[in-house]
């Protein structure tokens, strides 16, 4: 008898030699879109085939341009891999194929995403009352966050936007820094706010808020507020100082909002959460599971400490799913009607590594980082623009010949060019202070101290 699964013995086949040969692979995306395009770009086939046949020619089509992003020499964005359980728990969600909006759609996962939801609060050491929502990524986390807060501060003036919309509301204003993400940006447009709202506040040269500035301009402001503070920046690993900015913002009844979208999980090492000291006093975090916890993408984590905001804002209820008398439906807390299981994985990663394992897992990204800072500074031409003070650092390489800022820009592209045609490592390109840099950021579980030492003599191979 024919095995109607057979495809997925194959994927797994696949899927196992494409992780094992990360380590070995080029981390570099060498493909070309128009030879991409040449081979899957076919006309849609009246008849079918085998599932395992489609499975087979996604594989010999894909797989020499596929970018190594989840092996432990990928530093250009922050970008986790997946731990084996996380994984593992992944695949299992995508076959068991339950939607996780109701207890009725799928009660074993909507408990298991309570629980994670519970011990991600633990983890994080935040106010344990605090309601939760799994999303897309944290974008979606900063959009279900600011929703609420739009809901609140709306409300303390007696509107009512469910209701009433946004024509003729008051004005929000928006607080927060010149070196925001920008799907701060995005939530604020999604949310229909406009990016006019927002009001950028200067950093000083550790990259947080200037505190006198911030109280000048939101003392200014007479309408509704809230601020979105960072928990390290994309840079630099900034954080804000959240024990003398937020008070303020409560003095004038703004909601506080934290970008924590990797910083947060410093407050899992015991050795790093002073950076993150008065953040327990906001009243949302956003924060992404695939980066430092190192789950498969598509999970971030919404974390709001008025429920009923929360709840208000997200809510809805038809006559054909009425919702259970006790269990926590996710569909109250996450803009989404239906949606996979996305919490599964993240109960996976905790139950793997467990409170230590977490904290181990951060420090020891971030001692690889300081690490690799370290044996850098010893190349010639190289000018660290930013030591870590956690997982993210700024190089600049400088053109022996050059003359100016521009010349060194332009060999700042060029050797980080070159490293990563090598195929040794993959990093990428930012701006500080208008010139061109590079960005290391070290967030994955599979690197090592030899990736490190590989990846410095990549530099030294083209810096000789």
């Amino acid at each position: 008898m024919k095995d109607k699964y057979a495809a997925l013995d194959v994927a797994f086949r696949e899927a196992k030699q494409w992780l094992e040969n990360l380590d070995q692979n080029p981390i570099l995306n060498k493909a070309d879109r128009e030879e991409l395009l040449n081979r899957l770009m076919v006309a849609m086939p009246e008849d079918g085939m085998p599932g395992e046949d489609v499975v087979r020619h996604l594989v010999d089509n894909c797989k020499d341009n596929l970018l190594g992003s989840p092996g432990g020499r990928f530093f250009a964005w922050v970008i986790g891999g997946g731990l084996p359980a996380a994984l593992a728990s992944d695949w299992l969600t995508s076959s068991w194929d339950q939607n996780a909006v109701l207890f009725a759609c799928g009660a074993a996962v909507n408990v298991v995403e309570e629980v994670a939801g519970k011990w991600i609060l633990e983890l994080l050491d935040l106010p344990r009352e605090s309601s939760f929502g799994f999303t897309t990524g944290c974008q979606l986390a900063h959009f279900t966050c600011l929703s609420a807060a739009r809901y609140k501060v709306l409300k303390d003036l007696d509107w009512d936007v469910n209701q009433d919309g946004l024509c003729g509301a008051p004005q929000i204003g928006i607080f927060t820094s010149e070196h925001r993400h920008g799907s701060v940006d995005r939530a604020v447009r999604y949310l229909g706010l406009g990016n006019k709202c927002l009001h950028k506040i200067a950093t000083d040269a550790k990259g947080r808020i200037l505190k006198e500035e911030f109280a000048k301009k939101i003392q200014a402001y007479s309408g509704p507020k809230i601020v979105v503070l960072d928990a390290a920046d994309l840079n630099i690993a900034a954080f804000d100082s959240f024990s003398e900015l937020i008070p303020i913002a409560k003095e004038h009844n703004a909601w506080v909002h934290i970008d924590g979208a990797f910083g947060l999980f410093a407050r899992a090492s015991l050795r790093l959460k002073n950076f993150t000291a008065g953040i327990q006093q906001a009243d949302s975090w956003a924060t992404d599971a695939h980066k430092w916890l190192n789950v498969p993408f598509d999970c971030g984590i919404a974390i709001v400490k008025d429920r009923e905001s929360h709840r208000n804002s997200m809510t809805i209820h038809a006559a054909y799913m009425p919702p259970h008398k006790t269990a926590r439906d996710q569909i109250d807390w996450t803009p989404e009607w239906s949606r996979r299981a996305r919490g599964v994985p993240v109960y996976a990663a905790l139950k793997e590594l467990g409170k230590k394992g977490v904290a181990d897992l951060v420090e020891r990204c971030c001692d690889h980082c300081a690490f690799f800072v370290a044996e850098m500074e010893k190349l010639p031409h190289t000018e660290i623009i930013w030591k870590p003070t956690l997982n993210q650092a700024l190089i600049r390489f400088c053109d022996p010949e050059g003359n100016n800022s521009n010349d060194h820009d332009k060999y700042t592209q060029q050797v980080v060019r070159k490293v990563n045609e090598s195929g040794e490592a993959f990093f990428s390109e930012s701006k500080w202070d208008g010139n061109v840099v590079m960005r290391v950021s070290v967030v994955n579980w599979q690197t090592t101290k030899s990736d490190i030492e590989r990846v410095v003599q990549a530099f030294k191979n083209v810096l000789h």
